[in-house]
């Protein structure tokens, strides 16, 4: 692949800008400067680094985001900055979009991609994804509310009972509850209709990813293939 289409693939700009930085010298490959922006290039598993930053080339972009509280999940936010914004220009340029969404309050685990084959299979209802939240309640936790939870609670938009996969304690006012769906605002719902209030929210695991302790609000880290199989691997036991 000739190195201004790599770059451009990349989100480094248009074919032109991408020549343009290439003539200047700011891409290096191996540790040394290409000024030709049609050298041919192969692209699988090359490093290469843009004004100093290193990147690896990767046909589709997977990462994990730790979602602050007070931004939103969409391309063109309106009341609250856009996560987004918490990733480098590059990958924004490459039209990485949120698999699924969290509300505004909302913080923790996001995967964010530009495999659109990837968002429709993660989000499917037919893979019944587990997803972890870590809720913290208004009033204590009780036996009672967390049988009522994995029983089924009653929604205005469901024709039935929607119940939890697991809910378990976390300490007087704080437990973790599983669901495989993504009904709107249904954690918060389902709480509700339990009878208490969810004072905060954070989802801790989607499949077989769980939030690194490593990550704060904000930061992001790629996801390898390692990582994408034990995504899917949770998914497939999620479906037995």
């Amino acid at each position: 692949m000739q190195l201004e289409r790599l770059l451009q693939s990349q989100g480094f700009g248009t074919r032109k800008e991408c020549r343009a930085l290439i003539r200047h010298g700011r891409c290096t490959v191996a540790g040394e400067a290409v000024e030709d922006p049609f050298a041919e290039i192969v692209a699988a598993g090359l490093e290469f680094a843009v004004d100093g930053v290193p990147w690896r080339y990767r046909e589709k972009a997977y990462v994990l985001l730790y979602k602050p509280a007070d931004t939103e999940c969409s391309r063109s936010p309106r009341g609250y900055p856009g996560v987004l914004a918490l990733l480098p220009p590059p990958l924004y340029a490459r039209g990485m979009q949120s698999v699924g969404r969290l509300d505004v309050d909302t913080t923790g685990l996001l995967l964010l991609t530009d495999d659109g084959a990837f968002i429709h299979a993660v989000t499917s209802p037919k893979r019944k994804v587990h997803k972890i939240y870590r809720v913290t309640a208004k009033h204590p936790v009780t036996a009672d509310m967390l049988k009522q939870l994995t029983d089924g609670v009653v929604l205005n938009d469901a024709p039935e009972p929607v119940a939890a996969i697991a809910a378990e304690t976390i300490d007087e006012c704080r437990f973790h509850l599983t669901i495989s769906e993504g009904r709107y605002h249904q954690v918060k719902r389902m709480v509700a209709a339990a009878g208490n209030r969810i004072e905060a929210l954070c989802r801790v695991a989607v499949g077989g990813l769980t939030l690194p302790e490593t990550l704060q609000p904000g930061e992001w880290q790629w996801l390898e293939e390692a990582d994408l199989r034990r995504l899917w691997n949770a998914a497939e036991l999620g479906k037995a």
